[in-house]
């Protein structure tokens, strides 16, 4: 939950922190702590009440409070994310659980629950309590990731940019997938969306499949070279010609595309670019000896596909292998078993959405980053998992969203509201990747414009100087 500091004049200065959005005895925050000059002259003459008053001053102007008196009273803030690792011991913990306060998973989705939201004002349930996460089976790499400090941030003329294997200095890569299940993807519904949020994508993801087609396409190229737009192209390709076994023991048609493939890339496309390999691949495993499509075969087929691209020059491929974030998937016996290698996975992606109603993955940004379960079949959130079975991997929310609903349409502008508060929990996290598609195949609608306050909010998030990093893809 966010602080905000309220300074009242009379005579002294007197500072407090006090929870934002949060009313005391009928007042309104900016009414709250009206001192009169008598009490004030009271606790001057006590040191320790002095001593507290400095040191919230210190920690007001520290965290940006003097950018905040800008915003809307009233409104619910976006509060702008320390770029700074934190002093102290939490400097040294990335892998750090989200802390207590945050909501666990109330089910799994063959048991959704009806977690209500009976907010004032604006939406409060999802800052309901909740206990801290049991990491099951995961406590030693849990230890190990908690013991690896954070990368010493760097910036060039006072950015953020991308390094080794697209990896930000600092900050997190903003990026979409436009126009999803639309007629109109690509270049034109980048631009659209582009100039519906005020900023430009930092990161473009488009979507390719068989081996007939290869890529990037002349299309993607123009998207990646724009003067003065440099982007990141993220290609996700699901191999189609053969089972997941089959093209991990060498298919002929799929390695002479691979191969046609790696030499495209040298001659048209040099420069670093993220490229997923069947995401989402937990959905299609078919866990019985002989199907081709075994967790086992598919850490295969990866291996292999990374592997031959690699071998015949394609050097700018930045692996990145994208889960569903499906907490039945992962409670699987056989999840672990997908796994391809650190050798030829540079990145982990997961994909996941908060949802409108109350139930499964409704909840604020902790919610659907770490959804978890406790019992006898406890799952302790994909953040928490990655950190600990990963801790040298930078993760990437490859697809993300809010799906909306016309019975809480204010739940999504809340959601994003809170996000640019919420993400300083979740270090780990260096690119996010907007899912934007007005009716998926169940309908669903995840456009940050489906009401005149989630765009603005989604506009407002964007801006913050977290979001802010500069495209420098090497060759």
């Amino acid at each position: 939950m966010a602080a905000r500091v309220i300074a009242v004049e009379t005579g002294l200065h007197s500072l407090a922190l006090f929870p934002s959005g949060i009313r005391q005895n009928g007042l309104k925050p900016q009414y709250w702590l009206i001192v009169s000059r008598r009490r004030l002259v009271q606790f001057a003459a006590i040191p320790t009440a002095f001593a507290l008053s400095v040191a919230a001053t210190l920690a007001w102007a520290y965290t940006g409070g003097v950018d905040q008196i800008g915003l809307p009273l009233g409104d619910p803030t976006v509060v702008e994310p320390v770029l700074v690792p934190p002093a102290g011991p939490q400097a040294a913990r990335p892998g750090l659980a989200p802390p207590a306060h945050r909501p666990s998973a109330a089910a799994s989705p063959a048991t959704p629950s009806a977690a209500a939201t009976t907010a004032s004002g604006a939406a409060a349930s999802v800052l309901a309590p909740a206990p801290a996460p049991r990491i099951a089976n995961l406590a030693a790499p849990a230890a190990a990731a908690a013991a690896q400090p954070e990368p010493q941030q760097q910036r060039r003329g006072g950015r953020c940019y991308t390094g080794h294997n697209l990896v930000p200095t600092c900050g997190v890569l903003w990026g979409v997938a436009p126009g999803a299940h639309t007629e109109s993807r690509g270049r034109s519904a980048l631009a659209r969306f582009e100039r519906k949020t005020g900023r430009h994508q930092a990161i473009y993801h488009a979507y390719h499949g068989g081996i007939r087609q290869l890529f990037p396409t002349e299309q993607e190229i123009a998207i990646a070279h724009e003067p003065g737009r440099k982007r990141i192209l993220f290609l996700n390709w699901k191999p189609e010609s053969a089972s997941w076994a089959q093209i991990a023991k060498g298919d002929r048609k799929t390695d002479a595309f691979l191969d046609r493939l790696a030499v495209h890339l040298k001659k048209n496309f040099p420069e670093q670019f993220f490229f997923a390999v069947h995401h989402e691949g937990e959905n299609d495993v078919r866990e019985k000896a002989g199907s081709g499509y075994t967790a086992r075969d598919y850490a295969a087929m990866y291996r292999h596909v990374i592997k031959r691209l690699r071998a015949k020059g394609a050097a700018n491929v930045v692996s990145v292998l994208v889960h569903m974030a499906y907490v039945p998937h992962a409670q699987q016996s056989w999840f672990n078993h997908m796994y391809p290698g650190d050798d030829v996975v540079d990145w982990i992606g997961f994909d996941t959405y908060a949802y409108s109603d109350p139930g499964y993955g409704h909840g604020d940004f902790a919610e659907i980053l770490n959804r978890r379960l406790e019992g006898k079949r406890s799952w302790p959130g994909f953040y928490s998992w990655a950190v600990a079975r990963h801790p040298n991997k930078p993760l990437m929310l490859a697809e993300w969203g809010v799906w909306s609903s016309k019975r809480n349409t204010r739940y999504k502008a809340d959601f994003y509201r809170r996000m640019g508060d919420d993400i300083r929990e979740f270090p780990r996290i260096k690119a996010m990747v907007q899912f934007e598609t007005p009716s998926n195949q169940k309908g669903q609608d995840s456009s940050v414009d489906s009401t005149p306050a989630a765009l603005n909010a989604y506009r407002k998030l964007g801006r913050l100087p977290i979001f802010q990093v500069a495209v420098t893809p090497r060759r």
